[in-house]
């Protein structure tokens, strides 16, 4: 299990807003079809108080609030959390820790994360049981294991030219891919797992240039590029994404997107 204090979040942000603007125009709405299904399974809707832990740049905050939701959200990263801002103004948006949220308990109805939560963070679900009301919902979603597995490629692309302590944390992270680990890590934290299920994630970029502005704006790519050679990790992504392009040159990239929905119980396990 990943705490708090093994935990840099502030690496981890420096990583996914290293390029802020490509990720948030680019590569964000990749995760539209789980965010929707998330959504309305959590019950999001005019009057209720959601998390969006990891945030990013605030695409779904910026959805939720468009169905009438009081929201707030939280992610590691300064720069993607200003794209949320300017996004949704007046929205509680904070740059922080997931392993350490910076509100009271029993403060909102329904948390969500949008492949935030990974394998190892189970101190995060800890944290969003805290801030949930008895009786609140919990959505989360990840990567799964497929098919259809477009991505794994070009992970294994990036990983190449990762130092090798990034590639094992990778593995680690991605350890939630495995049927029921998510839930299991769900219940060890205090909630009721209510249903796990899945979307098919499509994003398309036009020519190869758009497809490297945005898979290189990722988190992943950011150790890629800082210890090996950019034209070298640029050609092997693009040399990983030659299977999935069109017969009209656009790059077409499907994942099995998953996700798992949970309630915490109206009285806590976890209390007397």
């Amino acid at each position: 299990m990943t705490t708090a204090a093994e935990h840099d979040w502030r690496t981890a942000g420096e990583a996914w807003g290293h390029a802020a603007a490509e990720w948030a125009c680019l590569y964000e709405h990749y995760a539209f079809d789980v965010i929707t299904a998330v959504f309305d399974r959590v019950g999001v809707a005019p009057g209720v108080r959601l998390l969006d832990v990891a945030c990013g740049a605030g695409l779904a905050v910026r959805y939720a609030a468009g169905r009438g939701a009081t929201v707030a959200g939280i992610d590691a990263s300064e720069a993607l959390v200003e794209i949320a801002c300017d996004r949704s103004p007046g929205t509680d948006l904070r740059v922080g820790s997931m392993f350490a949220l910076p509100w009271a308990a029993g403060s909102f109805d329904a948390v969500t994360s949008i492949n935030g939560v990974w394998g190892g963070c189970d101190a995060a679900l800890q944290e969003a049981h805290r801030v949930l009301r008895p009786g609140g919902m919990i959505g989360i979603s990840f990567w799964g294991a497929g098919p259809p597995d477009d991505l794994r490629a070009v992970f294994k692309a990036i990983a190449r030219h990762s130092p090798e302590a990034n590639f094992h944390g990778m593995k680690r992270l991605n350890g939630i891919a495995t049927p029921g680990v998510a839930e299991d890590m769900l219940a060890a934290s205090g909630f009721e797992v209510r249903e796990s299920g899945n979307r098919v994630s499509t994003i398309e970029w036009p020519d190869a240039d758009l497809a490297w502005r945005a898979l290189s704006s990722g988190g992943p790519a950011y150790a890629a590029l800082q210890h090996g050679d950019p034209d070298a990790v640029r050609a092997d992504v693009l040399a990983a994404l030659a299977p999935v392009r069109d017969r009209r040159g656009v790059f077409r990239l499907r994942g099995d997107h998953r996700f798992v929905i949970a309630r915490k119980p109206t009285r806590s396990a976890f209390t007397s």
